[in-house]
């Protein structure tokens, strides 16, 4: 009797030569795999202005750039939070409640048509550090209590509306302080002070993480938490410290918004978290975690919002542009997931 001794495959070998054979996997080794799922933010980017601009020539008017980057400039501030959370492998939705109770902070404080404070600036250092708190006692409840990030921060997100709900007694408040509505107002080498302020906040954020110890052990968790602790990586206080920074970040936002629409109301948030999502998806970075950056969420915000302004001077519908923005947040993640290492989807 002959036996055969030919090696059996492993099972990770059939999966991953059944994987690698599939339709997107021989669309990835097509177009060079990573390193092609790393271009291709940018060029849809370059590929979307150009058609935009084909389309109506009133896209590339220095005053439809300006309004761009302005438009911008509140959902970069936001996703350069987020990013490092889901470089974490995390997620924080209390987006839009820590940026009511930021804006609420910075209104209430300042001067108002509701009572008599005027404490100018300070009122914006308190509005940040409002949003720092808010960022803090996520991590805080993530890490200490071992609840998901998911629901930890839906519960901020609820807690936050609810308190900007309460302070703001369920009205609007306008904002009258001139040196802080300058933020939206005032121009710059030809751009809103707004833009330049993101435009910080960006060179903040990639500080971090590209020049910063918490940068690379952020992005170590992300990668492997179990690797990270066996190299003597603080997972906790690395998880707090992320959610604090991202909370800094969603407090500057606020600020941000309230500059902009000089007031405060208990849903100035509304459609922040998917827009920040989306940015921060479509720019490339890995829902899993370990993979990305915040100079992919630059990118990403830049596509988000040159495609929401192009449907404007199109003539598209709403509807059809929510339609067009959830389709595209499919794609983006369809596109950035490795299907070669992942081997499971839950």
């Amino acid at each position: 009797m002959t036996i055969d001794t030919e090696p059996l495959k492993s099972v990770s070998d059939i999966e991953r030569t059944t994987l690698m054979t599939s339709l997107p996997g021989r669309i990835a080794t097509m177009f060079g795999g990573r390193r092609w799922r790393s271009l291709a933010p940018l060029a849809v980017l370059i590929v979307l202005c150009v058609l935009i601009a084909i389309a109506n020539p009133n896209f590339i008017e220095l005053r439809n750039l300006v309004r761009l980057a302005n438009s911008a400039a509140v959902p970069l501030t936001l996703a350069m939070g987020l990013t490092f959370i889901i470089l974490m492998g995390s997620i924080d939705l209390s987006i839009e409640g820590t940026l009511a109770v930021s804006a609420m902070v910075v209104v209430l404080l300042a001067t108002n048509d509701s009572n008599g404070n005027d404490y100018g600036w300070l009122a914006v250092l308190a509005a940040i550090a409002a949003g720092i708190t808010m960022g803090l006692v996520s991590g805080l409840v993530q890490t200490m209590l071992r609840i998901p990030s998911f629901m930890a921060t839906l519960g901020m997100w609820f807690i936050g509306l609810g308190l900007s709900v309460y302070m703001l007694a369920g009205s609007a408040i306008r904002l009258n302080d001139a040196s802080i509505r300058d933020l939206a107002l005032t121009r710059f080498l030809g751009l809103p002070l707004a833009v330049w302020v993101a435009t910080g906040a960006f060179l903040l954020a990639a500080t971090i993480q590209y020049h910063t110890r918490l940068g690379r052990h952020i992005l170590a968790i992300g990668g492997d938490e179990d690797v990270a602790k066996l190299s003597g990586v603080n997972v906790t206080r690395v998880r707090i410290t992320a959610f604090a920074l991202a909370g800094l970040f969603f407090g500057v936002a606020g600020v941000l918004a309230a500059a902009q629409l000089g007031q405060s109301h208990a849903v100035i948030g509304d459609g922040r978290l998917f827009a920040a999502v989306t940015a921060v998806v479509v720019g490339g970075t890995a829902l899993t975690g370990g993979e990305g950056g915040v100079v992919n969420t630059l990118i990403g915000v830049l596509i988000v919002t040159v495609l929401a302004n192009g449907m404007i001077l199109l003539g598209i519908s709403p509807y059809i542009q929510q339609t067009v923005q959830g389709l595209m947040i499919i794609a983006a993640v369809a596109l950035s997931l490795d299907r070669v290492r992942l081997r499971i989807v839950k």
